[in-house]
């Protein structure tokens, strides 16, 4: 079974819509066909933009239907500890977090809308990146 660390865009993607390979994953993962890995700052930052105003609106969600959602989530999570941070190592100092939880958590693969940002630091970690839609053509076979 692949193990995956998952870029908050998925996470927030997935509950924007249904019908996206944003909530494919998701579904994935609460069918326990990939195992997904986080450390607490990395869930805590899903906590923190899921409950941004601007994604409120776009999901429709109220806090305690998030609070529900990431206490299921939570349960579904292997837990990482970060041993060591190589930072920096992304374009993006937000996606360190998912960066280092992959690292720690010896993941498969991080899955991200935002591959470029990334590229670099998984060939140098050996860490395969993928867009959602390429994880569902992976795990589908």
């Amino acid at each position: 079974m692949i193990k995956i660390a998952l870029d908050t865009s998925v996470v927030v993607a997935g509950l924007r819509t249904r019908l996206g390979a944003g909530n494919a994953v998701l579904r994935l993962v609460a069918e326990r066909r990939v195992r997904l890995i986080a450390t607490p700052p990395l869930f805590l930052e899903y906590e923190d933009v899921l409950k941004r105003p601007e994604h409120r609106l776009a999901h429709g969600l109220t806090p305690l239907e998030i609070d529900e959602f990431l206490a299921e989530l939570a349960a579904l999570v292997e837990p990482v500890e970060v041993h060591f941070q190589w930072r920096p190592q992304t374009r993006d100092p937000n996606d360190e977090m998912v960066l280092e939880a992959a690292i720690n958590g010896e993941a498969d693969a991080i899955v991200t809308y935002n591959v470029v940002d990334f590229a670099e630091a998984g060939e140098r970690f050996a860490i395969s990146i993928m867009r959602p839609a390429e994880l569902l053509k992976k795990v589908k076979l």
